[in-house]
């Protein structure tokens, strides 16, 4: 079966010293690169999705404290540092073949509610899937428990083979990462 590896908002704001960080984050960059230096020739594509916000509404808690389940602090923002890849990441990016941004001027978490530019038309991550005839997926990227989890969940509900390989990811917190695998197994997700 065609495979791709989805490698989810792997950005400055999600790993250590940014707005929003995931303790390991920077750690998981790097193993990212390490894999797919050492396994590109088992996927028929790579893909990264990317927070992308310009004014993403109430998902930013812009006039008092974030909630961390519906708001959360100024991130990704488009023009800033944080809106950029890791540099630990560059090893993978250089097999990247599209880069899916998210959530410009709402709350996004699944990479399938992206899109990338194809000669001059916007294309979703699910047409450009199945425009190259993929239909097994590996997930990894930040954090677990939420935009890892979001991008897995949508992409069986797309009829895709899918596995998060839990050690090129890391997690807010270790309850909702536990209560999270639970729920990718109950929807048909492998853990790798």
């Amino acid at each position: 079966m065609p495979r791709a590896l989805i490698v989810v908002d792997v950005q400055h704001d999600f790993c250590e010293g940014g707005s929003l960080p995931v303790t390991g984050g920077t750690a998981v960059a790097a193993r990212i690169s390490e894999h797919v230096a050492a396994h590109a020739g088992r996927y028929a594509a790579v893909v990264a999705t990317a927070d992308w916000h310009v004014d993403p509404g109430d998902h930013w808690a812009t006039d008092g404290e974030p909630d961390f389940v519906d708001s959360w602090p100024v991130h990704c923002e488009v023009g800033t540092e944080g809106a950029d890849f890791r540099p630990e990441l560059a090893g993978a990016l250089e097999h990247v073949q599209a880069v899916f941004r998210k959530g410009e001027h709402e709350a996004a978490y699944s990479g399938f509610e992206g899109s990338t530019d194809v000669d001059g038309r916007e294309v979703g991550l699910a047409d450009w899937l199945g425009e190259r005839g993929i239909d097994e997926v590996e997930v990894c990227g930040l954090a677990t428990d939420h935009c890892v989890r979001a991008t897995a969940l949508d992409a069986r509900r797309e009829g895709l083979a899918t596995t998060v390989l839990l050690d090129l990811c890391a997690g807010v917190a270790p309850e909702t990462t536990d209560a999270l695998l639970t729920q990718l197994r109950e929807a048909g997700v492998e853990i790798g």
